[in-house]
């Protein structure tokens, strides 16, 4: 399984990566692959990692991206979120290469691999502390799905999503686009509006959500929202 899922992420940051230097026009484009390389190799250690501490996980986030038991609404939210990505991608390489219309300093660029390094370290903090984070919305009764309360649940309510944040400010900055940027708000708002309609279906199936959720008041910023 880790192998197969070795793979597929290979592939898909090969196609990801074609994209990139074909819309910026140039393969040279050094941000691009130190990108490719970070999230590649980032990828890779959180696949073994899972594979060794909790294969069920893994096998649950390698599988297909629509589910049967997926909410309705959750497939329409990820089929529109997938063409989202690739024209977020599109400016960014448009913006940082073909056309450099911004100019975003060296130490901005370094700040973004920051931020995607410390996105991938904390998604683990979330793995390790609920085997349940599917990528869709739904309740996994073939495993006996429980309420996650540790970690970083005990802070907000959906980590996954607020750490997301990271990813779509770190991108843009380490592959040199401001305009990159501009989208990150309505990005933060979908998963916003996602967290909405997760939080329904758990209070309406998943025994003890409505008393964790009196507990843990704050879906993504603490103190805030």
């Amino acid at each position: 399984m880790a192998t197969r899922a070795l793979l597929q992420t290979t592939v898909f940051y090969i196609i990801l990566g074609a994209a990139l230097f074909v819309v910026a026009g140039d393969w040279t484009w050094p941000q691009a692959w130190v990108f490719l390389a970070e999230s590649e190799v980032f990828s890779a250690a959180i696949i073994l990692w899972l594979a060794r501490i909790d294969p069920p996980l893994l096998e649950s986030r390698m599988a297909m991206r629509f589910h049967q038991d997926q909410a309705r609404w959750d497939r329409i939210f990820m089929a529109s979120a997938i063409p989202g990505f690739i024209v977020w991608l599109t400016l960014i390489a448009l913006d940082a290469r073909r056309f450099a219309w911004s100019d975003v300093p060296f130490w901005a660029q370094a700040l973004g691999a920051v931020l995607i390094a410390a996105c991938m370290i904390l998604v683990c903090w979330v793995f390790r502390s609920n085997s349940f984070a599917a990528p869709q919305v739904r309740i996994q009764d073939e495993r006996g799905q429980r309420v996650a309360t540790g970690g970083p649940y005990r802070i907000v309510r959906h980590p996954m999503y607020a750490i997301a944040l990271l990813y779509f400010l770190g991108a843009p900055l380490l592959l040199g686009s401001w305009w990159g940027l501009l989208p990150v708000p309505l990005f933060m708002a979908g998963l916003g509006a996602r967290a909405i309609g997760e939080e329904r279906l758990l209070r309406q199936k998943l025994q003890g959500y409505d008393d964790y959720a009196r507990r843990v008041r704050y879906r993504l910023i603490p103190g805030v929202w």
